[in-house]
């Protein structure tokens, strides 16, 4: 840190939290771009370099330079004076660059666990948007923390909502927190309209503009169930303290409750800028471009239980916040891969969560596993989904 400059990695820059990120970043004071990494929206991140001059560019679709990648990211312009790293290695080698305060863990999926580890490792604050992190490895990501001094702090709005109204109480004061879910596009088919769900209704959210997986996660709730054992690791709650309502208006972005009762709630509109500009500037909360409620328009909250097809996706949640172990990195990793066979057409709508359960209740748990351990189970799960869709 340089004076009370803080520099800033944004890991998975050219998805659309990394977009925000940026955007959030642009109108802070005392904030600077360090490091950028994209993987196949080249274009973007050449835009982005070109923008914010960050000193480290990461492109993760090559692990080494070609004769073709150069020649692209050379697009980057004569002005630009950075360094190019490549690979899971220049994610690593970024997110743990001492130059670095905090690092926006922004990429989808396991392909963001690594880096969001070795960030972790290195005692930097790690603003968490990757959810997988804390799903495939939480028990590794949490001790890390513990042993470097890192500050893991979401961006997720429901994991950023139960972090502010939190401050309302004591840590053992908690009774439960309250998850809350637009419930997608589907929450009100029935099971025929499921089962004729298209691809592109599935990428349809009616609120959020998110990624494509992150879309149909929604879609099928799974989202919120990794949500739960998200919230499980970040705040140190039994599964029987993780609750899920449904919020259509996705408004009120998560509830706690405490033991006397009394029910704290952040609300704020649908847009990531807000819980992602509170993780850079924690403790701190400044003007920011993220949009303010509008009191003077009329406007209603509903909060609906889950429906029993709903409940089915929430319950591989509970269950892996029970069982703990290498169950999260499966859970991942066969819905990874049941999600992008229904994008392919080779799996339908109301099949992924079945599978993803098919898949979990085959696996031999492993208590307390080893980086290497949590990988082979993740590989494991793979391979058996695959399996499964072609059967």
């Amino acid at each position: 840190m340089t004076g009370n400059i803080k520099n800033l990695a944004v890991l998975g820059s050219t998805g659309s939290i990394g977009v925000s990120t940026l955007a959030v970043a642009k109108e802070l004071r005392g904030v600077r771009i360090f490091g950028l990494s994209g993987h196949a929206k080249l274009e973007r991140l050449m835009e982005q370099v070109k923008e914010h001059s960050p000193q480290v560019a990461v492109c993760t679709s090559q692990s080494t330079p070609t004769s073709e990648g150069p020649s692209r990211i050379g697009e980057f312009g004569s002005d630009w004076n950075g360094r190019i790293l490549w690979g899971s290695e220049g994610l690593v080698e970024l997110a743990t660059a001492p130059e670095v305060d905090i690092v926006v863990a922004a990429i989808v999926g396991q392909a963001g666990l690594e880096s969001t580890l070795a960030a972790t490792q290195a005692g930097k604050r790690v603003a968490l948007a990757n959810k997988e992190a804390l799903v495939i490895a939480g028990d590794l990501v949490t001790k890390a923390a513990k042993d470097s001094g890192a500050e893991l702090v979401p961006i997720d709005s429901e994991h950023s909502a139960i972090w502010q109204a939190a401050a309302s109480g004591r840590r053992e004061e908690i009774r439960r927190v309250i998850l809350t879910a637009s419930g997608g596009p589907f929450r009100n088919f029935d099971q025929q309209q499921l089962a004729a769900v298209t691809v592109s209704q599935a990428l349809a959210h009616p609120i959020w503009d998110m990624g494509p997986k992150i879309t149909v996660d929604s879609a099928t709730m799974l989202n919120k169930t990794l949500e739960m054992i998200e919230a499980k690791w970040l705040f140190g709650l039994s599964p029987e303290q993780i609750e899920v309502v449904i919020h259509p208006q996705s408004i009120v972005h998560s509830m706690v409750e405490f033991v006397d009762g009394s029910v704290m709630a952040q609300l704020s509109p649908p847009d990531m800028k807000l819980p992602i500009q509170y993780a850079l500037t924690y403790p701190a909360r400044m003007p920011g471009p993220a949009p303010k409620m509008n009191w003077d328009s009329l406007f209603r909250l509903e909060f609906i239980p889950p429906n029993p097809l709903q409940r089915a996706a929430l319950a591989l949640g509970r269950q892996v916040c029970e069982v703990g172990g290498t169950s999260g990195a499966v859970l991942n990793a066969a819905n990874e891969v049941a999600v992008q066979a229904f994008m392919d057409g080779k799996l339908s709508f109301l099949e992924i969560v079945p599978s993803c359960r098919e898949i979990l209740e085959q696996h031999q748990t492993i208590p307390n596993p080893t980086y290497e351990q949590l990988l082979a189970a993740d590989c494991w799960a793979r391979q058996e989904m695959n399996q499964w869709i072609l059967a």
